[in-house]
């Protein structure tokens, strides 16, 4: 992954990062990566692994495994580059890619925002997408359970 990115900025191209557990996708997710895709040259996605993601979610999530996940999300145009984390949060690999650019949903404030006090240290910038409003996982999945 660092040897693609380091080719990308070879060129003068530049690097946004957004990350999540996308398990059922979704309009919001749509529009939230096509955003995040607008703010740079490539994207990279940064993807919770399972584990992590019932560490975050519960034990009933993800009800898409990682790689059904992965595959999903590596299918998108406006997605470049997908990495798996077994991490909590990703500080980690963002600290490792240092993207221009870090993307989150408008659940977020700045200062919730992993890795971007780094980003910023490093002259980049954090941007933060409007939620769709309506859309959300944990919706879909409630709304299912109701059928």
């Amino acid at each position: 992954m660092n040897k693609r990115i380091a080719q990308w900025r070879l060129t003068g191209k530049t690097v946004a990062f957004t990350n999540g557990v996308f398990d059922i996708m979704h309009r919001g997710h749509i529009a939230s990566l096509s955003q995040a895709a607008a703010e740079a040259d490539y994207l990279v996605v940064g993807l919770n692994s399972d584990a992590s993601t019932k560490r975050l979610k519960g034990d009933s999530r993800p009800v898409n495994d990682e790689q059904a996940r992965a595959i999903v999300m590596a299918s998108l145009l406006m997605v470049d580059a997908v990495v798996l984390f077994e991490e909590d949060t990703p500080l980690e690999l963002i600290t490792a890619i240092l993207p221009n650019v870090i993307v989150k949903g408008g659940d977020y404030t700045e200062e919730q925002i992993v890795g971007a006090k780094e980003v910023k240290a490093k002259g980049g910038r954090v941007v933060i997408n409007p939620i769709v409003a309506g859309y959300s996982t944990t919706g879909l999945i409630g709304k299912i359970n109701t059928l």
